[in-house]
């Protein structure tokens, strides 16, 4: 009997023992945080401000490897496949995990259960932008230009199944216009084909478009929240515009792949936790409109799961579906 219960403790032990050794030592290594576009967007500015904190609370390098493609599912791919030690990390975007799934016939990866969620970061808004030698000057008029012309007006996204994307088709839904939806692999081209006055508009993110509205090189006709900015006080909103109920948000978060130990994952949430609300943090980030929301795995998951819940009926009132 004394050796059963012996055998038994060792087993125990053993199982628990190399965790926790593995919690000890982590990070052991340089870290990767994978970007799934390319670099000048909000998701890469988050993934370096955050990479940057991260890299002075956990003594090794930080490094931001950029994978930008279809949407954002060839770097979520490419992080479902990986080691599950903590030394990759993924900047994620909420519509790669309760978006996706709902426009994709087929996905190289499960959205929720190939992923350990360690903590959303930050959240924002988008705006609705035109070139600023464009005729229409308000929303009203950008709907009268489409209804006199449908077919022939364009919006641009980050690409397919993103948050930019999915808020096109919510506005073409609600203010029942035909516009032709132009994909691109990240903020930075479409936002340069905006400039460039190739697209008619775009829902990008305030954070990545506020330089370019504040510098006259866009022009804001509206924003996507239920209330003003703050960075952009005379914006009106999308509800107050003549779309009345039009409300979105968006959010970037952090993320490992499935099977990384409970210790490391909590242990990069309080670092991550720490670093987000840090004055370097903050004073980089809610300058250009982000605000910090954080918080714990199982709180982003059910965030996940209330987007989700949110965006099929959207989905499915667009009749959106990518092969």
């Amino acid at each position: 009997m004394k050796r059963l219960v012996l055998a038994v403790l060792f087993a125990t032990f053993g199982a628990i023992l190399p965790t926790a050794a593995t919690a000890q030592v982590f990070p052991s290594k340089p870290i990767r945080i994978i970007c799934p576009f390319p670099p000048g967007g909000g998701v890469d500015i988050t993934a370096r401000a955050i990479g940057h904190e991260l890299s002075k609370a956990l003594g090794q390098p930080v490094v931001i490897e950029n994978k930008p493609g279809a949407g954002g599912n060839v770097a979520a791919a490419e992080v479902a496949r990986s080691a599950p030690d903590g030394h990759t990390l993924f900047l994620t975007l909420n519509s790669l995990h309760s978006i996706s799934p709902l426009l994709y016939s087929k996905l190289p990866f499960d959205a929720m259960k190939d992923f350990a969620f360690i903590t959303p970061l930050v959240a924002f808004s988008n705006v609705l932008i035109v070139h600023p030698l464009a005729s229409a000057r308000s929303v009203q008029e950008l709907i009268a230009q489409a209804k006199a012309q449908p077919g022939k007006l364009t919006y641009a996204s980050s690409g397919n199944g993103t948050n930019v994307h999915l808020v096109g088709e919510l506005f073409r839904s609600m203010s029942g216009v035909d516009v032709v939806h132009v994909p691109y692999k990240g903020s930075a081209p479409a936002l340069t084909d905006m400039l460039a006055g190739n697209v008619t508009m775009m829902f990008e993110t305030i954070p990545f478009a506020i330089s370019q509205i504040k510098g006259g090189k866009l022009r804001a006709l509206a924003v996507t929240s239920a209330r003003r900015s703050p960075l952009m006080p005379e914006i009106p909103t999308l509800a107050e515009s003549g779309l009345p109920g039009f409300d979105t948000i968006a959010w970037y978060g952090l993320i490992a792949p499935a099977g990384t130990p409970r210790e490391i994952v909590m242990k990069l949430n309080a670092e991550a936790i720490k670093g987000a609300h840090s004055k370097d943090f903050r004073d980089r980030m809610e300058p250009l409109g982000f605000e910090i929301v954080t918080g714990t795995p199982e709180r982003m998951a059910e965030m996940l799961r209330a987007d989700a819940a949110r965006w099929a009926p959207v989905i499915k009132a667009a009749n959106v579906r990518i092969e």
